[in-house]
């Protein structure tokens, strides 16, 4: 496993890692954030910048990226919200660099394509900031889906070798030439409940680099496995990719519940919730459930990363599997399936399997102004990916 050892910490120790990264450095922080209506992302770009501040590192070039997306229905005053939020965020950023905007056009109304070049055409933007950065800091806390784990995605692909080393003088593949990706997280989960997501489109959207195991005719012989991360009222997606034929009758279903979770009893009001399309229909066996831990992300990323390579291995001697993973559940477990697929992903199809990451993209978002405007305090959490943490023999162990 790539994160068998990993940095991971979560509230006041995200303060004292940051401070650990960054004192006395000479830093050159590309900052990407979503440019959206959460206001957890303002909180978490004003933690990191006074952190930065703090730690007397001296900083140089400094970007905040702030990634904007059109296509969904959202009211007025949410649109108002959206331009709030992101001059707050612009402000709280000129204290130590410049901003940049990035629109995306998610292409709803256009189909899967569209999206899927505008995706892909977001990523090449953001890799070619990256070259010169020292530390890239991947904000989701106001990112859709099917943004965030695009660019987690690329940016591993760009950062990280998967080559086997050749020995133990080799540099640890994460160690990615001494640059720090981390990934940053801002949770409410009062919040996340108000946040409603409606009306999925009817074209799914595959995430650029996990589509061809799903759309290469010559593949569509191999047996499928697809492992739905469940979460609260998204049974609309769910449905939508089961009705879009990328998932045959005959697929295995696996699917992911939250398990451990803060509410016990949460995994047994998800089994409830999802009963008619996965179990009245026959399509899952009871003995099929997994389960990930819903705050941990690098025990999700192992729990699904071991399944996989289970299926993998079982299924050899039929030729090939491919691996479909849909993310339903928190944004936690959500990056910790987006690196198990990063790892699981094969360099050619001619290797005997692959990964697809299909998803059905909401049109709208839901929420009271009011409730956004309350104070939220989230508790960030923090996922240092690559950087000198990882060099052999230094890896701190969260």
């Amino acid at each position: 496993m790539l994160w068998d050892q990993y940095v991971y910490r979560r509230g006041n120790g995200v303060y004292e890692l940051w401070e650990d990264m960054f004192a006395a450095r000479t830093v050159r922080p590309l900052y990407i954030g979503g440019r959206g209506f959460d206001v957890r992302s303002l909180h978490v770009l004003d933690a990191f910048v006074s952190s930065l501040q703090g730690a007397a590192a001296e900083i140089v070039d400094a970007t905040l990226l702030l990634v904007g997306f059109d296509g969904y229905q959202l009211d007025d005053d949410i649109i108002k919200l959206t331009q709030v939020n992101a001059d707050g965020m612009a402000k709280s950023f000129s204290r130590i660099g410049t901003t940049l905007e990035l629109p995306v056009g998610t292409g709803h109304d256009d189909g899967e394509t569209t999206t899927t070049v505008a995706l892909r055409d977001m990523a090449m933007e953001v890799l070619s900031k990256i070259d010169g950065a020292t530390d890239v800091i991947l904000d989701v806390s106001s990112l859709p889906r099917i943004v965030y784990l695009t660019l987690l995605t690329s940016i591993l692909s760009h950062l990280v070798s998967k080559d086997p080393p050749i020995d133990n003088d080799t540099p640890h593949p994460l160690e990615a030439r001494g640059v720090n990706f981390q990934v940053l997280v801002g949770e409410d989960a009062s919040l996340d409940a108000e946040i409603r997501a409606e009306d999925p489109s009817n074209t799914l959207v595959l995430i650029p680099g996990y589509s061809a195991v799903l759309q290469t005719e010559s593949l569509l012989e191999w047996p499928l496995v697809w492992f739905p991360i469940l979460g609260e009222n998204r049974i609309n997606q769910l449905e939508k990719v089961l009705a879009s034929g990328l998932i045959p009758d005959t697929a295995e279903v696996c699917p992911v519940l939250p398990q451990p979770s803060r509410d016990p009893r949460r995994a047994d009001r998800l089994l409830v919730e999802y009963k008619t399309p996965l179990f009245e229909t026959g399509r899952t066996v009871i003995g099929n459930l997994l389960h990930a831990h819903e705050s941990h992300p690098f025990e999700a990323y192992r729990q699904l990363l071991g399944a996989m390579r289970r299926y993998r291995k079982s299924m050899e001697m039929l030729g090939g599997v491919r691996l479909a993973v849909t993310p339903l559940g928190s944004k936690l477990i959500t990056l910790g399936a987006g690196l198990a697929c990063f790892e699981m992903q094969p360099s050619g199809l001619n290797e005997g399997y692959g990964v697809g990451i299909p998803y059905a993209e909401p049109t709208r978002y839901v929420v009271s102004v009011d409730r956004l405007m309350q104070s939220s305090t989230p508790e960030i959490s923090a996922l240092l990916l690559t950087g000198e943490a990882y060099s052999r023999g230094e890896v701190a162990i969260s």
